[in-house]
């Protein structure tokens, strides 16, 4: 007997009907996230986690960065950078320092803080070149040298590979400084898929870390769950989060009651429970 925990699976059929949907839907278009005169609210309704891992079939690699984003965000991750953010300042400034098209800091704005995101205009652009929340993300063209106001937090997800701006983010002197990143190698280049080594270790000593997760995504992740979905790499995403000198000892988040997940999680809850089942029907000598 399958342990009460995996009850959710006796709905995978109506799900994988629903799912197929959605993932046919954005690859054809159809979806809103493609529609930059709709509402973000509206855009990010019903995203598939697939299309948030896999690129749409009709992206260019030599001229596009991924359709969407460099990786999925997880609701409680964010407001859990939010919350350090906000332990920093009563309205803090956060600097996203990889907009791209605002994908990501938007999200994180939509927690309740200010996100300025800087587009560098010498990186590929996504294949959706503007996915943001124009009611609470302010998005620049610009580096880094055009920052030109204070900033309380920096926001670094997905540094480019093989770059290290550490250097110049501490020139900002911004209280708190959020790193996400892989440690994942490039199988063309064999250079960290984003930033370097030393660019999310070897900060000056007046910078300490005050947090810091990982969280893993399984080898093919969805084949597993659904095996006409394409196989993905095994990557594991970190989190690392610096604090300056001066600011006070915060008390690690703890969420007193956890937050409605993003949609995309629904499937990711779901392909892990389908993993775990399978682990759980072979530990017990069964063939799946």
């Amino acid at each position: 007997m399958m342990p009460e925990k995996f009850s959710k699976l006796r709905d995978m059929e109506s799900f994988t009907d629903e799912l197929f949907n959605r993932i046919v839907a954005f690859q054809s278009k159809e979806h809103p996230a493609w529609d930059s005169s709709q509402p973000f609210a509206e855009r990010i309704k019903n995203i598939a986690l697939h299309n948030l891992i896999f690129s749409n079939p009709d992206r260019d690699p030599k001229e596009l960065g991924p359709t969407i984003a460099h990786f999925y965000p997880l609701r409680e991750e964010n407001r859990a950078l939010v919350y350090y953010a906000k332990h920093v300042a009563e309205n803090p400034t956060v600097l996203d320092i990889h907009a791209r098209n605002g994908f990501i800091g938007s999200l994180l704005a939509r927690e309740g803080v200010k996100v300025v995101g800087l587009r560098d205009p010498n990186e590929k652009p996504n294949q959706i070149a503007d996915y943001y929340d124009a009611e609470n993300y302010e998005l620049r063209q610009g580096k880094l040298d055009d920052v030109d106001f204070p900033v309380d937090v920096v926001f670094s997800a997905w540094m480019p590979s093989g770059e290290n701006f550490t250097p110049d983010i501490v020139k900002l002197k911004p209280k708190l400084i959020i790193y996400v990143y892989t440690e994942h190698l490039n199988e063309h280049s064999k250079l960290w898929q984003t930033g370097t080594e030393a660019a999310f270790n070897d900060l000056p000593e007046n910078y300490r870390i005050i947090d810091e997760w990982s969280i893993a995504r399984p080898e093919n992740l969805l084949q597993e769950a659904w095996p006409d979905l394409s196989p993905s790499i095994e990557e594991t995403r970190h989190v690392r989060i610096f604090a300056e000198q001066s600011v006070d000892d915060i008390p690690q988040y703890a969420p007193e009651q956890m937050a409605e997940p993003y949609d995309w999680e629904a499937d990711l809850e779901m392909a892990l429970l389908a993993i775990e089942a399978k682990e759980h029907l072979r530990s017990r000598g069964i063939a799946v």
